[in-house]
């Protein structure tokens, strides 16, 4: 399990970390997330799979200032981890990870809220003395020291977790195991509808339901309706595009018809007083 462990760690440095090292290059993502793990432990299908619920139920978490709704790297790479390695069922995986979600949620908002605020005084003395280099050390060090956390956390999780977790779920009856993969599959549609609450407006109603319809009742698949929706978007911009050329048109021809009015009645006038 030693060997399980670091690679779980890896992971988790790797997406998190790795993910504010250039900027948000975003492959803090779930469905990145599934994939490293999936392709570190040698099953990117199960990864894959994996990564792709568990973003349908992250997507709609929003983080504001420094509160955090939920963290969803520790938790898609203990997921995964938990549903290569020890073969959880997959629905029941997801089931996990929601509240191992928000448990790193705290100790995110305690690393960042507490911890990297105790340097702050050493930042300030490095700027106010110009150490470029300094600032560049202290900003790599916090970085290392931060996610490094979050990389310990997955290794103890695993290294300790992994055998009371097996052993709890052997030891599931097969009813409460049904039910959490029927939790489990639900938590993507709670995932998309904290996103519709965000998103929902009367005139994005149209699409919505354009959706539901050939999805539910056409049987169309996803990547399909996903390709009507371009269509719609580049028909709907081809359209706003005319529309706002007309008006600047417009506003052009009104300007010039306006600049020549002014013109003609200073020269009235000066053809008046002379």
């Amino acid at each position: 399990m030693l060997k399980t462990a670091i690679l779980a760690a890896l992971s988790v440095f790797i997406c998190f970390g790795g993910n504010w090292l250039w900027g948000q290059t975003m492959i803090e993502r779930p469905l990145v997330v599934g994939l490293v793990t999936g392709l570190i432990f040698g099953d990117v299908r199960t990864g894959v799979m994996m990564g792709a619920s568990l973003e349908a139920i992250f997507m709609g978490a929003v983080d504001i200032g420094g509160a955090l709704s939920a963290e969803p790297v520790t938790a898609t790479v203990l997921a995964t981890t938990f549903a290569i390695t020890l073969n959880v069922n997959q629905k029941a995986a997801l089931a996990i990870a929601v509240p191992i979600g928000v448990f790193a949620a705290f100790i995110s908002m305690f690393m960042k809220n507490v911890v990297m605020n105790l340097f702050a005084p050493i930042i300030d003395k490095l700027a106010a003395a110009n150490n470029q280099k300094g600032l560049v050390w202290a900003h790599f060090g916090m970085w290392f020291l931060n996610y490094f956390v979050f990389s310990l956390v997955t290794f103890f999780s695993v290294l300790a977790g992994a055998k009371p977790v097996q052993h709890l779920v052997n030891s599931i009856p097969k009813n409460l195991m049904a039910g959490l993969s029927a939790a489990g599959g639900l938590l993507p549609a709670v995932g998309f509808a904290i996103l519709m609450r965000m998103l929902w407006s009367k005139k994005l109603s149209p699409y919505y339901f354009l959706g539901f319809v050939l999805a539910a009742y056409m049987q169309l698949p996803s990547i399909a309706v996903a390709a009507i929706g371009i269509i719609i978007v580049v028909i709907q911009w081809q359209r706003d595009k005319q529309i706002m050329d007309l008006e600047n048109k417009q506003n052009t021809q009104g300007t010039l018809a306006t600049e020549t009015n002014i013109s003609t009645e200073d020269q009235e006038e000066e053809d008046f007083f002379s």
